[in-house]
């Protein structure tokens, strides 16, 4: 007898996939495979690999849920909530910032964060939310980036810095680049959590004084 399949198993099995292999690993036919069942009976629950894509993004949205008291927090927590399943799941930033994401999960975590911010009016709220998913949007991809980088090259930061290093040196040592010759040696070295807080608070405090204006 056919296994049966649902949407839900379809795109977990999709997610597994995903997980273990990237975005590369996901199509209709290796979901098929991996649920032990032929191709056509998957298009009768999914048309399409970009529809499958959607509703992958939607069920990590499952376990993104914005909380906290008042509006600040809420998008604290939306930014670090997207950043730490995009950790987890590395496939998730090359998805973010797509097509609109219209799925159950996805409009749950945007209605969170609206009714949070339900005292500001809409002419803020709109490009605040929109600056803050821009901002973990474009940290987000930085970061995956230069993990797989890291893993391409077979170097950590600290074996980059001690190859590069010394061409580093020498083009300051010219005096052509006194600003990035400053920030090298004197600036601050964060990590990557830090740098990411920090920058989301710049945001955050720029929007909490647009608020106050």
């Amino acid at each position: 007898m056919p296994a049966p399949l649902s949407r839900e198993r379809i795109v977990q099995a999709a997610i597994r996939l995903a997980d273990a292999d990237g975005l590369d690993a996901v199509s209709l036919r290796k979901v098929a495979a991996v649920l032990d069942v032929g191709p056509m009976r998957l298009y009768r629950y999914i048309a399409t690999k970009e529809e499958l894509l959607d509703l992958m993004v939607d069920a990590v949205h499952a376990e993104i849920r914005p909380a906290g008291d008042g509006w600040r927090e809420v998008l604290r927590s939306l930014a670090e909530a997207i950043r730490e399943a995009a950790h987890q799941r590395e496939w998730l930033a090359d998805l973010l910032g797509g097509r609109p994401q219209l799925g159950p999960n996805t409009m749950a975590g945007g209605e969170a964060v609206l009714a949070a911010m339900g005292g500001v009016d809409l002419g803020t709220v709109v490009p605040a939310v929109a600056a803050v998913h821009a901002y973990v949007i474009g940290a987000v991809r930085r970061e995956i980036t230069e993990r797989r980088a890291e893993r391409a090259s077979g170097m950590d930061q600290k074996q980059w810095q001690a190859a590069f290093g010394p061409y580093l040196q020498r083009t300051f040592a010219t005096g052509r680049f006194p600003a990035l010759a400053s920030v090298v040696h004197d600036g601050p070295h964060l990590d990557a959590d830090q740098t990411f807080r920090t920058g989301l608070d710049f945001l955050l405090d720029g929007i909490e004084a647009r608020i106050s204006s």
